[in-house]
């Protein structure tokens, strides 16, 4: 099982990023996909995940109404938008996977840097 986040960057104020995670070793049918973050200093923060099989979007309330997160099951990826990112969102994001049965997120891909500043 392998992640890998990307699409962070520099970005303004009120701008927008789409995060993409890429995956492989597992299928979207037996698996969810969260997106997380951690700013220097803050704990990690759960925001938004998509859940398997069906693929219900959960968000957090930090990101609601300026994200989705989607999937492309033919392309292994499964896909962040932020808009109207503030300053606040600066942070290290991670995508991860549980597996059907799992209670937590066993599989962990390397962060992808956003950092929202003038």
């Amino acid at each position: 099982v392998q992640l890998q986040a990307s699409g962070g960057g520099l970005v303004q104020p009120g701008g927008s990023l789409r995060l993409s995670c890429a995956f492989s070793g597992f299928s979207l049918n037996y698996a969810a996909i969260g997106w997380f973050r951690q700013a220097p200093g803050k704990e990690r923060e759960g925001i938004s995940c998509i859940t398997a099989s069906i693929g219900r979007q959960i968000y957090a309330d930090s990101v609601k109404g300026r994200s989705t997160i989607s999937r492309d099951n033919a392309k292994n990826t499964v896909y962040l938008q932020m808009n109207s990112l503030k300053p606040e969102d600066t942070a290290v994001y991670y995508c991860a996977a549980k597996m059907r049965g799992d209670s937590e997120y066993n599989y962990w891909g390397q962060g992808t840097q956003v950092t929202v500043s003038s």
